[in-house]
């Protein structure tokens, strides 16, 4: 009788209020679609916003505190899920990107008549297994929370049916995702049979002292293997040719969604193994992220230089490559953690630059939304003389454009690549920080290309008349008595005005991001 109530665990649900609220509410949308009609539809979008707000509120009392449940009765320090300042700033980025995602949905639903239940129980989903990853330490529940934030976004991906670029890019972003899953799944098998347990801090443990040199051998495939798994998440070249067409066949508000959120669920995931799991694999772990690193960034960087401004869907394939190289970045503090007897400080460095990267970067999501709504082809040059058009929304699209160039004003930008920047100086990767020096110079090319051509006349360039027609083609301006530039509908302001006001307060006080890489949140 002992030994069964010894089994018993008590659970700390105030600790899994974020992600369980989201899944809840999950639920009750899917339930709610059920009965609602078809004019009473938009409600479900309100509700899945409420909801992901109300799960990030949950995160309010569990500041300042480390709370843990799911642990093993024998060892009460050995978790399956952790509530720590790592798990809460991880949560609150992707509760809030998930937010801003909702936000940029609602009117993207009425727009291309996507179905409502279907749509607000996948992104809800999605966001609850990103939540809950952050929280995971042990293999098995980051491989399950991996997977129940990317199934849904299959799904999200290719929602528009009868759409041949939507169908192409789900199907495409499935079958590399699923490989990726498996390689990953042998390698946590791996790992299992050389230290016999799953908990991450055990498996740390057994790595240091593996008895047998056939162990040890399996061990090194098993953190190989596990490696690659992360890597493709977080869209590292070479495991990254899905991004560009996936953002381009998705809806706006989900190519955004995986830009930010499914990058968090990557990066969060890579952190956890490397630091926490495979600290004793620093050498081999430690050079391999780095050389992914720089490869990373320049792919990304080359390939969004030599987009044609003219080209259909020009803009989202230029910030899908931008996002690759972005992704370069975010790997150079964890590359650097495999060569510093301080890992937990290293990373830091990679949240604070990730809370910079997803508020402007969901902002120019937005944007193109916007535009999108009147120019579907969404060409860089559609944006010329939007300034004249929209002079808010240009100059808060500039804004983000600079930001993640790493110019004033975007403060914040600067900051954030200082901070990777001399991480990397530190760990005594000088050559990684000059491979990240060049590819920001090549960066600031295409970046402020795009910004330019906010504020150019519309007679100055040769497209202007094809995309007026092509706007004059679209349901906003046929309709009589409309105005051909209709008023921005209100979510996607507001979508537009948060991801605006966080960035210049980030820039106003970079040390509230900053402070992120100074201390160690694991």
């Amino acid at each position: 009788m002992s030994t069964v109530t010894s089994l018993v665990q008590s659970v700390d649900w105030l600790a899994l209020a974020p992600p369980t609220v989201a899944a809840a509410v999950a639920l009750v949308v899917l339930v709610a679609d059920l009965f609602l009609p078809v004019a009473r539809k938009p409600l479900l979008g309100w509700t899945a916003t409420a909801g992901l707000a109300l799960a990030a509120l949950f995160l309010l009392p569990l500041l300042g505190e480390d709370r843990r449940t799911f642990c093993l009765p024998a060892h009460p320090d050995v978790c399956s899920y952790v509530a720590d300042p790592f798990t809460l700033v991880i949560q609150f980025l992707v509760l809030g990107g998930a937010l801003l995602t909702a936000l940029l949905s609602i009117d993207t639903l009425k727009d291309h008549d996507l179905p409502s239940g279907e749509y607000w129980f996948l992104l809800l989903s999605s966001a609850s297994g990103a939540a809950l990853l952050p929280a995971s330490r042990d293999l098995a529940t980051l491989v399950i929370a991996l997977e129940v934030a990317s199934l849904p976004a299959f799904a999200l991906v290719g929602l528009r049916r009868g759409d041949r670029l939507s169908s192409e890019a789900a199907l495409k972003f499935f079958l590399s995702s699923v490989a990726a899953t498996a390689v990953m799944l042998l390698g946590v098998s791996f790992l299992y049979a050389a230290t016999g347990s799953l908990h991450l801090s055990q498996v740390a443990h057994a790595l240091t002292a593996l008895p047998d040199p056939r162990l040890a051998t399996l061990a090194s495939a098993g953190v190989a293997l596990t490696l690659v798994g992360f890597a493709f998440k977080t869209a590292a070249a070479p495991f990254h040719f899905w991004v560009p067409d996936t953002y381009v066949g998705a809806p706006l508000p989900i190519a955004g969604y995986l830009s930010v959120v499914g990058k968090a669920v990557g990066f969060s995931g890579l952190i956890l193994v490397t630091v926490q799991g495979f600290p004793s694999y620093a050498n081999v772990w430690g050079p391999a992220l780095a050389v992914l690193a720089a490869l990373t960034m320049t792919v990304g960087n080359v390939a969004a230089l030599r987009q044609d401004p003219r080209r259909a869907h020009s803009a989202v394939r230029l910030l899908a490559w931008s996002s690759v190289g972005q992704a370069g970045y975010l790997l150079v503090p964890i590359a650097a953690a495999g060569y510093t007897d301080d890992p937990a400080h290293a990373v830091g460095s990679t949240v604070a630059y990730a809370l910079m990267y997803a508020a402007v970067n969901l902002g120019a999501f937005a944007v193109a939304a916007l535009v999108a709504r009147t120019r579907p082809a969404n060409r860089i040059t559609d944006y010329r003389g939007l300034y004249h058009r929209r002079p808010v929304v240009a100059l808060a699209l500039g804004f983000f454009l600079l930001c993640l160039a790493g110019l004033p004003p975007g403060i914040i930008g600067l900051f954030a690549k200082v901070t990777v920047f001399s991480v990397a100086v530190d760990a005594g990767l000088a050559w990684l920080a000059v491979v990240m020096a060049v590819n920001v110079v090549i960066a600031l090319y295409y970046y402020l290309q795009w910004t330019t051509v906010l504020f150019r006349g519309a007679e100055e360039g040769t497209g202007e008349g094809a995309a007026e027609a092509e706007e004059a083609k679209t349901p906003e301006a046929a309709q009589p008595g409309q105005p051909s530039r209709a008023r921005i509908p209100a979510p996607l302001a507001t979508a537009i005005g948060l991801a605006t006001v966080l960035g210049i307060a980030l820039s106003g006080a970079p040390q509230l991001v900053l402070r992120f890489a100074s201390g160690a949140l694991l």
